[in-house]
């Protein structure tokens, strides 16, 4: 057989237009040439935080950290193809990813958000509008006349969440996309829920794409990293100026982790999802729970939006128990498996009390709008055995209501 092996080591490079997702998450941005090295198969981490020139006056690929690395451009690479965008943009927080796509909106113009959104991302657009003088508006997600409704001539950015966290509520992609295109807006979708396994908002009309990869992309619970990913040139040049001048940039460790994690993307996915199912239907029947939200259940009050536009319903529950905070807190008691955590899409199955936690720092009145109360519960649902996972979880509930 004739040695073809310089012809193989010269294709790394080819194109991934048409792959599916899980060969797009093993190849997509890892060509050796990107990474300073012609023979690694895993793309190493490159901590340098300067670069050699080439000469005085001429600049080369890579000057310095803050500005580019060859570890953040592989996964930059590898996380465009999985959103089906014509740039990636990684930063050190999800909600440093967020600040920096409000950032394009300037003072005295106005942005229009739903009102059930993660509490950071809430606080964060609250603190803008105080004090940036950019108008906010806050409302329900799942009717998109009301985004319509909301529209002023100072409209330049609509974002949302879908699905909620914790709410689970959805949002119709396309139909608020041509509600802000025809306004002059453009519009960014948080998709941490769902991932760009189970959702592509840009292929829906989104002009921007945001996500947590701290959750499932790369989903070990052990990488502080958010993405902005478009097909929009102007958003992407704006975006990177902007990322440039604060050095809003993860670290060559956390994109090495996230290159890695994301590897293993589909198969994770689609375990969090079969678990997912299993549990929320055992909850669904269990009489010490009042309400199981998940969108792939026909329950769901958005049901058919979430077949529409998804393709999986990913690893997230929200439970209503029966009782109160005093319940609340023997249920957390009794975990054994599933752990009282912030956080989520780790392979680790996690449960949080929204209305102490994460949405802490809302008002009291805010929450009940929608449906924060403190019985209600959010599950990531993680790649343990499901039936564990049932065990555990009607164990606590029995402990904490044992009559029903």
């Amino acid at each position: 057989m004739a040695d073809n092996s310089s012809d193989i080591a010269a294709d790394q490079s080819f194109s991934m237009e048409g792959y599916d997702m899980d060969t797009l998450v093993q190849h997509a941005g890892q060509s050796a040439d990107v990474w300073c090295t012609d023979s690694a198969l895993v793309p190493p981490i490159m901590t340098s935080t300067t670069f050699r020139l080439p000469g005085v006056g001429e600049l080369g690929d890579f000057v310095y950290a803050r500005l580019g690395n060859p570890t953040r451009n592989a996964f930059e690479k590898c996380i465009a193809s999985l959103e089906s965008a014509k740039h990636g943009l990684a930063f050190s927080s999800g909600v440093t990813a967020q600040f920096c796509v409000a950032s394009l909106v300037k003072a005295g113009e106005h942005i229009i958000s739903g009102n059930d959104l993660y509490g950071g991302s809430t606080a964060q657009l609250k603190h803008m509008s105080n004090k940036y003088n950019i108008e906010t508006s806050f409302v329900d997600c799942r009717k998109s006349e009301n985004f319509a409704a909301a529209i002023k001539p100072n409209t330049k950015m609509i974002w949302i969440e879908t699905p909620t966290n914790p709410g689970l509520r959805l949002a119709d992609i396309a139909a608020i996309a041509e509600i802000a295109h025809n306004n002059g807006a453009f519009l960014c979708v948080d998709n941490t829920f769902s991932s760009p396994y189970f959702q592509k908002p840009l292929k829906l009309g989104a002009d921007a794409v945001m996500s947590s990869v701290t959750k499932y992309i790369n989903g070990h619970s052990d990488v502080l990293l958010g993405t902005v990913c478009t097909n929009n040139d102007e958003i992407n040049e704006e975006l990177r100026s902007f990322q440039k001048l604060i050095g809003a940039v993860p670290s060559p460790f956390d994109c090495y982790l996230a290159n890695r994690g994301v590897k293993t993307l589909p198969l994770r996915m689609e375990k969090h999802q079969e678990n997912a199912i299993a549990v929320a239907k055992a909850l669904a029947e269990n009489p010490r729970v009042e309400k199981v939200l998940y969108p792939g259940l026909p329950s769901h009050p958005q049901h058919d939006l979430a077949k529409k536009q998804m393709t999986g319903f990913s690893g997230m529950i929200s439970i209503w128990i029966k009782g109160g905070l005093d319940e609340v807190k023997i249920f957390f008691k009794n975990l054994k498996i599933f752990a009282l955590s912030v956080s989520l899409g780790g392979n680790q199955s996690l449960a949080e009390s929204p209305a102490t936690l994460n949405h802490g720092g809302v008002t009291e009145e805010e929450r009940a709008e929608v449906g924060i109360t403190v019985n209600l519960i959010r599950l990531s649902i993680g790649l343990e055995s499901s039936s564990d996972l049932i065990e555990d979880l009607e164990n606590a509930l029995k402990a904490a209501i044992p009559e029903v």
